[in-house]
């Protein structure tokens, strides 16, 4: 292609670049541009060109006019190509984050004739570092502990229970309602123990049969059963001086029960297809939805071993008992979606969370997770209105209690409630009334200063 071809279409081919491209006289004045310049500031070719460039307002450009007037930016005093982020005003006001470049255009007696500046938006870029950083800040946070979130006394009291637990080598079983987070407490009082560096080792109890059950617990030798070509250790053996966590506890089949109490009480396992015994170091953990004393009464569940894992029990609230923590959870789950969601949704609506606060919830902390997955999917403005949360929600709301207007709730009113239920049972001691809440005594003093409450709750 000869060099009068590539002048007939470098038009086309600038329009073609990602990268906004402007091009400017001696004077600042905009004399030509691309598409895509257009596309990232919203000007027209004809709403710009012949204007200044100082139109858009960038927030590095260094005008540096002298006093004869000569330069009008410090591009062309210093003859230096300039790299740097910066933002620019767009022609509806707004203002949009881009990586600039520049350079000096010069003619053929090496004279300047002008400037090439080229804009990558990189807006979506700034968007995702804000939200990793808010992210950050929320693991920072101090109602959560471990993961788990929670500020009501029901939680703190959850945590201490972790805690304690973690410190001993006694069996944990934890009840509670499916979505509670059974989960995430165990491997609390795993991370909080000082078998953390070792072994942490799950099993789902009512994942299996019985007969793959007891292999995959205990193990097995070649040629035990069907398809046994080679011998495998169990979960037992692998979680060795760490710790095994039995989920579903309750729906273990009556012949494992047997052979898991004899592990409990002997520290040792034996692998399906031999009488060999393999000791053990391993500390058991479980968990459970259903009322085990009831299954114990009709015969489902063995007295025995009920007594042998309920040695320190851990009741997790569901979540319609401690309304107050949910709008902590909410506000976690709408960031964490936000970090992966490509949509620029900004905020929960104060319609919205006052619908998440009537809610009964009986998937508990799930459901509510789960409620936000829905709402980021068909939500269509910056803000999540109850429309965007799921029909059974709403359907509960209007039509079970009757509402035909859900009320927004005050964030701030809810943390004072709470702050003055804390201080009341605390008989007004601050560092007692921190420990309540799960925050520092500096926060407790900080929110007694916010809210103006008298020198009477101060001990």
């Amino acid at each position: 292609m000869l060099a009068h071809e590539l002048n007939t279409y470098w038009k086309t081919v600038v329009d073609t670049i990602q990268e906004g491209i402007m091009i400017v006289d001696v004077e600042g004045t905009i004399v030509a541009i691309n598409r895509a310049f257009e596309r990232i500031t919203g000007y027209r070719q004809s709403e710009i060109i012949g204007k200044s460039c100082t139109s858009l307002n960038c927030s590095t450009c260094a005008v540096a006019r002298d006093v004869s007037g000569e330069h009008w930016c410090s591009l062309f005093r210093t003859e230096t190509l300039r790299t740097g982020q910066c933002t620019i005003q767009r022609c509806d006001k707004k203002y949009v984050h881009v990586l600039k470049n520049a350079s000096l255009l010069k003619d053929d007696r090496d004279q300047i004739i002008g400037a090439v500046e080229t804009l990558t938006d990189i807006s979506e870029l700034i968007a995702k570092d804000t939200q990793i950083e808010a992210f950050r800040r929320e693991l920072r946070e101090e109602n959560r502990f471990c993961g788990i979130i929670g500020a009501s006394q029901q939680m703190q009291q959850v945590f201490d229970l972790i805690v304690n637990a973690a410190h001993s080598d006694a069996p944990v079983i934890i009840f509670g309602e499916s979505g509670t987070g059974k989960e995430l407490i165990a491997r609390a009082i795993h991370e909080n123990s000082g078998r953390k560096d070792n072994p942490y080792v799950k099993v789902n109890c009512a994942a299996l049969n019985e007969n793959l059950l007891e292999s995959e617990l205990f193990g097995h030798v070649k040629g035990a059963f069907t398809g046994a070509f080679q011998g495998r250790e169990g979960r037992f053996e692998a979680a060795r001086t760490g710790d095994i966590f039995l989920d579903e506890i309750g729906d273990l089949p009556l012949s494992t029960q047997v052979k898991l109490l004899r592990v409990l009480e002997e520290k040792v396992v034996e692998r399906v297809g031999t009488n060999r015994i393999i000791p053990i170091d391993v500390r058991i953990i479980t968990a459970t939805n259903r009322h085990l004393s009831a299954l114990v009464e009709r015969g489902q569940f063995r007295e025995d071993l009920f007594y042998r894992i309920n040695v320190i029990p851990i009741n997790v609230p569901p979540l319609r008992d401690r309304q107050g923590d949910i709008p902590l959870l909410a506000e976690s789950f709408f960031r964490r979606i936000q970090l992966k969601s490509d949509k620029r949704i900004q905020r929960i609506g104060t319609a919205a969370m006052a619908a998440l606060m009537r809610y009964s919830w009986p998937g508990n902390v799930r459901e509510l997770r789960s409620a936000f997955e829905y709402a980021f999917v068909t939500c269509r403005s910056e803000t999540i209105q109850p429309k965007d949360l799921p029909p059974g929600i709403i359907k509960e709301i209007y039509e079970k209690q009757g509402d035909t207007e859900i009320m927004p709730v005050n964030r701030e009113e809810e943390q004072k409630t709470q702050l003055l239920q804390a201080l009341q049972q605390a008989g007004g001691n601050q560092t007692r009334a921190a420990q309540i809440l799960g925050i520092s005594r500096v926060t407790v003093w900080n929110r007694l200063k916010r809210y103006g409450l008298k020198a009477k709750y101060v001990a």
